[in-house]
């Protein structure tokens, strides 16, 4: 039992930390990443979408909003999920978008809502353990032929702080093994950013589908 409640500490000291990063640092997010170019991703994720637009897009991990407005201002309605209150309110704000507040490690969402999921460096942030748990309520929460598209940081398969921060480095292998064990099909991966050589290429990019 003690092992347990070592566990649930540890998942609690990793929630607070990451969420008090990005509390801490939500208006210097907003103004350093506005001239990230992610559309490679977000075609990625519309062009697997089969239903007929606009489409319901959850932005988990939605940071102060950058890419909500992109995807708004192609038409789609799109809800965030953050857990920085500070970063979900200047979401809110530049998006006019709902944005919901929530610690990722106990989802609440609700089911069979979204077409698409947009979780660009976002999920690299849950630990392995609790990572089966989080894809099983995305899943949930996609519409039939539902797609999930992830961005993360790739890496060796092991969990590390770097600073303040926690995250769980994937490579593709390690990753399709937790994106199947959860019942998603792959569609496609990529490597970012393209055009590169692969070790110069530190984003592993796929889309998956329910």
């Amino acid at each position: 039992m003690s092992n347990l409640h070592n566990l649930l500490d540890k998942f609690k000291l990793i929630s607070q930390k990451n969420i008090t990063h990005y509390d801490q640092n939500a208006v210097s997010y907003d103004e350093g990443t506005q001239g990230h170019d992610v559309s490679q991703n977000i075609h990625a994720l519309l062009r697997a979408i089969q239903t007929e637009p606009p489409f319901q897009i959850l932005d988990f991990g939605c940071g102060p909003g950058r890419d909500m407005q992109t995807l708004t201002k192609l038409g789609h309605i799109v809800t965030g999920l953050e857990g920085s209150q500070q970063a979900a309110q200047i979401a809110r704000t530049k998006s006019g978008c709902e944005v919901m507040v929530q610690d990722f490690f106990n989802l609440n969402l609700p089911e069979n809502t979204f077409d698409g999921i947009f979780a660009n460096a976002s999920l690299f942030h849950v630990p392995n353990h609790l990572l089966p748990k989080v894809l099983g309520d995305l899943r949930a929460s996609l519409k039939p032929n539902g797609i999930l598209f992830s961005s993360n940081p790739r890496g060796n398969n092991q969990e590390s702080w770097y600073g303040d921060r926690f995250g769980s480095y994937h490579d593709l292998e390690g990753w399709r093994s937790f994106m199947t064990n959860a019942k998603f099909t792959e569609v496609e991966h990529y490597y970012r950013p393209s055009g590169v050589p692969f070790e110069q290429q530190p984003w592993l990019a796929s889309v998956w589908r329910k």
